[in-house]
């Protein structure tokens, strides 16, 4: 069994004329911290994470949370690059994005965030509302991608998007405008399509944006295995190696002296 470890998150502040305490602690609060640990905590694989549990206490209100050693090792090195930087940019998007989260809900509701981890007894990092630990606009441009995958969603109540089911990028949601949609003739889902589309890249990391993108053009992607015309290369290919005699000596000079 993997070793366990624990994540202590303590939130210092007022609710109305009182401290801060579970008691008096909005659940939604609870839910978008749960969200954002877990994007701290495993950005890329939350399919196949391991057990994340979760407790509240007093004082003010402390969220634990307990997950492998592992995790919270690289989460305490997280924290440490984070309070020594006085920035997040060197994070990937989701878990900067998390932490953006928590330092909105500080400047909202003037709340104190102090984190530490089960390997150290000191708090090791703070967000305030003195704190800025935002992502720096400048080092996001936007950019233009191409996505291939199977089309599985389509619509949305605030926002019309379209949800493309990709190997490459997951699941991704890009926005399309209900005129659009509205305009489409035949049924689009679970299709193979390609899509052009814009959105937000980090021009150090060339990471995406996977939240800001919105279509450009659908292409209709529809690749189909040919065993004839596979065929008919291949045997037309065969008619000019009859005139080869040494297969090898001829790919040697075709390659000229390069090894694979």
């Amino acid at each position: 069994m993997n070793k366990l470890g624990h994540i202590e998150i303590r939130v210092v502040g007022k609710s109305g004329n009182e401290e801060l305490k579970p008691e008096n602690y909005d659940i939604k609060y609870i839910s978008n911290l749960l969200q954002d640990v877990e994007a701290l905590l495993y950005p890329n694989s939350k399919k196949e994470r391991p057990l994340i549990t979760y407790d509240i206490t007093e004082g003010s209100v402390k969220h634990i949370f307990k997950t492998t050693m592992q995790a919270v090792i690289g989460f305490s090195a997280i924290l440490s690059q984070v309070q020594l930087n006085n920035s997040i940019d060197f994070l990937e998007l989701k878990t900067a994005r998390a932490l953006e989260n928590i330092q909105n809900l500080s400047l909202q509701k003037d709340y104190e965030f102090q984190i530490k981890t089960s390997l150290k007894e000191d708090y090791e990092l703070f967000i305030s509302p003195k704190t800025h630990y935002f992502r720096t606009e400048n080092i996001w441009v936007e950019a233009e991608f191409y996505f291939y995958g199977e089309l599985k969603n389509a619509g949305g109540k605030s926002k019309a998007n379209i949800h493309l089911d990709t190997e490459d990028y997951g699941y991704l949601a890009i926005e399309t405008g209900e005129d659009f949609l509205r305009d489409q003739e035949s049924n689009l889902l679970y299709k193979k399509y390609g899509i052009r589309a814009k959105g937000k890249q980090n021009i150090e990391t060339g990471e995406l944006d996977t939240k800001s993108l919105k279509l450009i053009k659908l292409i209709d992607y529809q690749p189909k295995f040919d065993s004839k015309y596979l065929g008919r290369l291949i045997s037309k290919a065969k008619k000019n190696w009859q005139t080869i005699n040494d297969v090898d000596g001829w790919l040697r000079d075709l390659r000229g002296g390069y090894e694979a």
